[in-house]
């Protein structure tokens, strides 16, 4: 698969087909965090960086044996709103598969721009993020391209809010250090409540992120956060979930999935397991044959043993 990856284990979504509309790495902005590794196309052009019709073939090719999925989703190794042919997709997706949710993680940095905010209606669930709401933290976080300032997103925010009819889940990814500090914690405390979503998701680090200085926030950290944004309705990510409706016969070449998933999501084994249904023995013996080829490296973090695609 080209365009597609997984089904992935999230956190959030539960069983997620994954949609990749960018080549690798280009994105409008280059986070400290990300599980992606460095941004190396800073971009906000809005463009068709590959081919819409081949991404929908591809799609259908898929989902025509009808796999059990919590949901679909455009994430992978870029801003997807980047791709200007993200609105047929979606349209594509609801009118020949319906029985999906359709899910959009986005950094929320094009938003501003009323078609894309259009473009992505009648998706069942946006997941924007915010992870700072002060010009200083927010530039040391997420080291925009230019132009991109953390008030448009705000204000773009506020009116996605008022157009989007469905689930709408703010994302705030907590760096300690950075913006777990009281004044901070009070200007995105202030802006949640003028962006109105549903509700608040507080994440962390659980893959290795681009700088190696960054530290997963403590549980303890993350409930003191979640304490102090209330009334506001917050919840802190958890673990996968159990993946017992995905069914390995979803998958007809296992290298394949693996060097897929984890070009754009390293994962531990216990993910790939929960993710794909495949046994702990025949994923351990794909991996190992990654490995030694040199296709797959190994990163140890809090979490457990991550593998990832050597790039």
């Amino acid at each position: 698969m080209k365009y597609l990856f997984g089904p992935v284990n999230s956190r959030r979504l539960g069983i997620s087909l994954g949609i990749d509309l960018l080549p690798y790495k280009t994105c409008s902005l280059d986070c400290i965090y990300c599980e992606c590794n460095k941004t190396t196309n800073l971009t906000a052009q809005i463009d068709e960086y590959v081919p819409t019709e081949d991404v929908i073939a591809e799609i259908n090719h898929f989902l025509h044996n009808k796999p059990k999925l919590d949901v679909i989703t455009f994430a992978g190794s870029g801003e997807p709103t980047l791709h200007s042919g993200i609105g047929k997709i979606i349209r594509f997706l609801k009118k020949s598969y319906p029985q999906y949710k359709i899910c959009i993680l986005t950094n929320s940095t094009l938003l501003n721009i009323k078609k894309i905010r259009k473009s992505i209606l009648d998706a069942d669930i946006i997941v924007p993020s915010l992870d700072a709401a002060s010009k200083e933290i927010f530039e040391k976080i997420t080291r925009p391209a230019k132009e991109i300032t953390v008030e448009k997103i705000i204000e773009s925010l506020i009116a996605l809010r008022k157009e989007f009819k469905n689930t709408l889940i703010l994302e705030i990814f907590i760096v300690p250090g950075l913006n777990d500090n009281e004044r901070e914690l009070n200007l995105i405390k202030n802006a949640i409540e003028k962006i109105s979503p549903d509700y608040v998701q507080l994440n962390s680090l659980d893959r290795p992120g681009t700088e190696k200085w960054i530290k997963s926030a403590s549980a303890e950290t993350l409930l003191q956060i979640k304490a102090f944004l209330e009334p506001l309705k917050v919840e802190i990510v958890s673990m996968p979930k159990s993946g017992e409706n995905v069914s390995p016969k979803t998958f007809t070449n296992i290298t394949d999935i693996l060097v897929s998933t984890l070009s754009r999501r390293p994962s531990t084994l216990d993910d790939l397991i929960i993710s794909t249904g495949i046994s702990r023995d025949e994923l351990l013996k794909t991996l190992h044959d990654l490995s030694d080829k040199g296709r797959i490296e190994e990163e140890r973090i809090s979490r457990g043993i991550f593998y990832k695609v050597k790039k």
